[in-house]
């Protein structure tokens, strides 16, 4: 059984989404606070963490800091913020998801479910996750990239588009194709989430000898080497 810590200050929307898991089978621990969430990690070892934002103590863009510090499990924040600048901080700071309320249930488990699809249905240790290339290697077995020989650190959606890409070389894909691929279901949400990873992506893969991921105007994103 799937287990999931809610880390929410309003008790009554935590204990509404303890009951929508638990009708899908998943054992939920509620916690109300920054700190307390950052305890109940470290003791509930959760599959899946959702993670209000507006916290007492220690708010969730710092308790996701702290996760991201020793953990790679999914996060999924949930906030009444719902601008640009919130969705892009969480996401920088190694969110997998971000859903404003006021939620759809519905939509909510869905997504649950495909960040946890996603993350459990990761292939056993072999070549065949290992991408080797000119002055870059990507290896899906420890999420890590060697980069002009040296070691880059990825949030996994970031990871995780950039793998795909490179395993698809000059291939071009659309926003909407890389949230199927990448997010693995229907986002129900605009696709400027790609355009944030990309953007982060592009900051990070710079030089004179680099891989860049190319604007095809009008269709999508490519991965190709620039001289």
């Amino acid at each position: 059984m799937k287990k999931i810590l809610i880390i929410d200050d309003d008790q009554n929307i935590a204990e509404l989404l303890s009951l929508y898991l638990q009708k899908e089978g998943y054992e939920t621990k509620e916690v109300y606070s920054g700190i307390a969430g950052i305890e109940a990690f470290n003791s509930y070892n959760p599959n899946l963490v959702l993670l209000d934002l507006m916290l007492p103590e220690l708010d969730g863009y710092d308790v996701c800091k702290e996760i991201r510090k020793i953990s790679k499990v999914p996060v999924i924040m949930l906030t009444a913020k719902g601008d640009v600048f919130d969705k892009v901080l969480g996401l920088e700071l190694g969110a997998d998801d971000y859903i404003a309320k006021p939620f759809d249930p519905k939509e909510l488990i869905a997504r649950v479910k495909a960040v946890l699809r996603r993350t459990t249905a990761l292939p056993p240790e072999n070549l065949a996750n290992r991408i080797e290339l000119e002055n870059l290697i990507i290896d899906k077995n420890n999420y890590s990239i060697v980069y002009n020989d040296e070691t880059l650190e990825l949030p996994p959606k970031e990871f995780e588009l950039f793998y795909f890409l490179a395993s698809n070389q000059r291939q071009v894909f659309t926003r909407e194709q890389l949230l199927e691929k990448i997010w693995s279901y229907d986002f129900m949400g605009d696709t400027r989430t790609v355009d944030v990873h990309i953007k982060r992506l592009r900051d990070k893969f710079k030089g004179e000898k680099s891989w860049e991921i190319k604007t095809v105007w009008g269709v999508g994103y490519k991965l190709e080497r620039s001289y």
